[in-house]
């Protein structure tokens, strides 16, 4: 059966799983484990990607995180990728590390972001990592001990996440705390990890569908919410389906964006598919890069391939993109197409 698309949009909340491939560990001392997280720091602040907790667990991981500047699959693909190269190196080994796809649930924020954050940090208890919340605080393999003070993630965003318990930090830290702690009676909550979610085959039309005749969707295995959020989020990515094949009927593809990148600058554009790094031509890339996988959903490694870049450095030349002029005159030329 063909799996259904991710869901993503600027400012959405994912709880994201990642496995190892056959349920093998994933990190295997505390090398393993500061390396993951110095790069998902990196990764998250040149993205620009705020991050409300995080666990590691010996053969899985949890992040809860919000899109940014640049899309999630292309956070998670520099973050992964790079990660599990750098763990084959370090351990003499070869072949894939993470099963082929890692889960990611769109989350409602107003009911789930504090029951996230609560669950996935206590990952750690359930298991028997640590034996209780006290020595929770000390454990550097989740989140926690940031929004207990304890240590400092200047990548994880701890502000947000305790602004929902107090005005001052001492007061949020202790009701925080106090919040966690009784998560521990709760044991596993399946249904935050996806189960017990109805899947609506067909995506949005479906749903219309099924209002017609007086049904009501009640969830979708790609989102954590209301069925209010569902058919919301539902409609949007159905919207936002609709519009890329509009604009590739319409014939603006990536060779299309690339000719009107090189008209504006007056660049030859045969520079853009040489290796050059002149600042003109990091430019041009950078202004093409943000509106090709944003809006045209086109992938990172074809447009790699196309503009002489690695996939890493197409999310950076998004980021850059992002903030030039010139591509807010593009994204206003795609949106009038």
């Amino acid at each position: 059966m063909p799996r259904n698309a991710r869901i993503d949009a600027p400012g959405a909340l994912h709880h994201i799983i990642v496995r190892g491939i056959e349920r093998n560990a994933i990190f295997k001392d505390s090398t393993d484990y500061r390396n993951f997280t110095d790069r998902m720091g990196r990764v998250l602040v040149e993205t620009g990607t705020p991050c409300f907790a995080w666990a590691l667990m010996t053969n899985h991981a949890h992040l809860l995180l919000r899109t940014g500047r640049v899309p999630m699959a292309t956070v998670m693909r520099r973050l992964l990728t790079g990660y599990a190269q750098q763990y084959n190196r370090r351990h003499n080994r070869h072949g894939h590390l993470f099963q082929n796809r890692y889960k990611s649930f769109l989350c409602e924020e107003d009911p789930y972001l504090l029951e996230l954050v609560r669950y996935i940090h206590l990952n750690p208890v359930r298991a028997g990592m640590v034996s209780d919340v006290k020595q929770l605080g000390t454990c550097l393999k989740t989140g926690h001990a940031a929004l207990m003070g304890r240590v400092a993630n200047d990548w994880q965003d701890i502000d947000y996440v305790l602004g929902r318990f107090g005005k001052t930090r001492r007061t949020a830290r202790d009701a925080y705390a106090s919040f966690v702690a009784k998560g521990i009676a709760q044991g596993r909550r399946p249904e935050l990890t996806g189960g017990g979610l109805i899947r609506s085959h067909g995506g949005w039309s479906a749903v219309k569908a099924l209002r017609t005749t007086g049904m009501r969707l009640m969830g979708d295995e790609r989102i954590l919410g209301s069925s209010d959020f569902v058919e919301a989020v539902l409609r949007q990515a159905n919207e936002d389906l609709d519009n890329h094949s509009r604009l590739q009927a319409r014939g603006l593809d990536l060779a299309t964006l690339i000719d009107w990148v090189c008209d504006e600058l007056g660049l030859d554009r045969y520079l853009l598919y040489s290796a050059s790094r002149q600042r003109p031509v990091a430019r041009a890339r950078s202004i093409i890069c943000a509106p090709v996988l944003d809006t045209l959903k086109i992938s990172g490694a074809e447009v790699a391939w196309q503009l002489s870049l690695t996939p890493s450095a197409v999310s950076k030349a998004a980021s850059r993109g992002s903030r030039d002029d010139q591509t807010r005159k593009l994204a206003e030329l795609l949106l009038n197409a």
